[in-house]
């Protein structure tokens, strides 16, 4: 295991981070404390509690969520995008490091940017809204294995672009609007039978639910098969970057 070569991956990517930390940093939690404004402060105070929680406090969890996905996936698909872009990918190419320790610099940055970005907006909601965390340490467990599996994912994104709108096509087109339809802002169980049901198939419904039980000890679905399924989707990234990898795909400019 190359160890200086991932922590030499992982300290550019973050340096990187600092050198631009208004735009990696502050907007997505500026944007998120928009949300509290409007939805937890302003209009919250307005609506009905959601099993016992008020909908300020109720949304926290979500929105937390929220820009955890799309900054995990920004992270990782932009840091191993643009080398690929201005053609610096071929002094990591000739270097001796293997494609493993590649994947675990740039996910290990995007990961811990992620988790920097959360943890800054959870301190940053109590500003705005009053709630609680009753699992304190399951909320960290989901935090990082959320911030991990969507960096892969981000990876492989990354990996796959070979121009700036195929980067944010998946982002934009796909994650976002799972997300926003996870129950971010509500909970799966205010919907038809019906479309309790197709919910379900968003996976995102699980990272959100398990998420929300960790603050309140209520969730949409059990915390076991929220787990269950992060994990799963976790596993699917690392298969599917096992597979680009072991079928000879070489990360090209």
């Amino acid at each position: 295991m190359n160890v200086y070569g991932i922590k030499a991956i992982y300290l550019f990517e973050m340096a990187r981070t600092w050198r631009t930390i208004m735009q990696s940093i502050a907007s997505p939690v500026l944007s998120t404390s928009l949300y509290f404004i409007v939805f937890g402060s302003a209009i919250g105070s307005h609506m009905a509690k959601i099993d016992g929680v008020s909908y300020g406090a109720f949304i926290v969890p979500g929105l937390i969520m929220l820009s955890l996905l799309t900054e995990s996936i920004s992270n990782a698909s932009f840091g191993i995008y643009m080398p690929k872009f201005t053609g610096t990918i071929y002094e990591i190419l000739s270097a001796p490091i293997s494609a493993i320790e590649t994947v675990i610099g740039y996910v290990g940055a995007a990961a811990t940017k992620s988790v920097v970005i959360g943890t800054i907006i959870l301190v940053t909601a109590r500003l705005f809204v009053d709630f609680s965390i009753q699992h304190p340490l399951w909320m960290v467990a989901f935090l990082v294995l959320t911030s991990v599996t969507f960096s892969l994912f981000g990876f492989i994104i990354g990996v796959w672009a070979d121009s700036f709108q195929k980067l944010q096509v998946v982002p934009l087109m796909i994650v976002t609007p799972l997300a926003f339809l996870g129950g971010s802002f509500y909970s799966i169980n205010m919907l038809p039978p019906f479309w309790q049901k197709v919910a379900l198939f968003n996976p995102v419904v699980y990272l959100v639910s398990g998420f929300r039980w960790s603050f309140y000890g209520v969730a949409d679905v059990d915390v076991g098969i929220s787990l269950g399924m992060t994990f799963l989707f976790m596993l699917i990234c690392l298969a599917a970057i096992w597979w680009i990898f072991r079928t000879g795909y070489k990360i090209k400019a």
